[in-house]
Parts: C-alpha cells; structure tokens; sequence
C-alpha cells in the first residue's frame, strides 16, 4: 500500500505561483510514475503532468511553459506553478501508479483570484 500526501495549496493572484508537494508513505518500492492530475468544480478529473523514475516528464497542453513537475527522491514528488491563472483553480490531486496500480491522494485546493 502506498498513502500519498499532498500540500501547498492556497490562495493567489493571478500571475502568482505555487508549490505543490506530495509525500509518499507506505511500500514505496516500485513507484515507477507520480503525477499531477486537478478537477475543478463542475468538471471531470484532468491530466496535469507526471514524471518516471527514469525522469521523463509529461504535461498537459494547458499547462506546458508554466506548470514543473520534479521528483527530488523517491518519496517525493512536487509541481511548480508560475503564471497562474483563475483556470488554473482546482484540487490538485497527487497519483501514483505501482505495478499497474494507482494511489491516490485526497487533494490539495489551488484557487486562483482575477
């Protein structure tokens, strides 16, 4: 089992940044992608950006020039975010995926002012 923590959410302007870290506990071994995925009120959960134990990277067009996804150890995974928009608002969930099995964590809230 994998438990998955994420903080750094909050309130900014528009044009602001923010960053999102999420800890991993448990069975760690085998993580082989950590990722980023966010769902704003009204809409399904969205792909944001992940990243392998070998170090490729992935990232939603939307977010492509402003959101960076970095795993500094094993345990952790975070997301730098500049730039900010109100779009951007949302729970931002961290994943993670161990022989073919996701976790997931409980969301952290990014909310994004005009």
């Amino acid at each position: 089992q994998v438990q998955l923590a994420e903080s750094g959410g909050g309130l900014v302007q528009a044009g602001g940044s923010l960053r999102l870290s999420c800890e991993a506990s448990g069975i760690i071994s085998g993580i082989n992608l950590m990722g980023w995925y966010r769902q704003a009120p009204g809409n399904q959960r969205e792909f944001v950006a992940s990243i392998t134990s070998g170090s490729n990277t992935n990232y939603a067009d939307s977010v492509k020039g402003r959101f960076t996804i970095a795993r500094p150890n094993a345990k952790k995974v975070v997301l730098q975010m500049i730039s900010l928009k109100p779009e951007d608002t949302a729970v931002y969930y961290c994943k993670s995926t161990k022989y073919g099995v996701d976790y997931w964590g409980k969301g952290t809230l990014v909310t994004v002012s005009s």
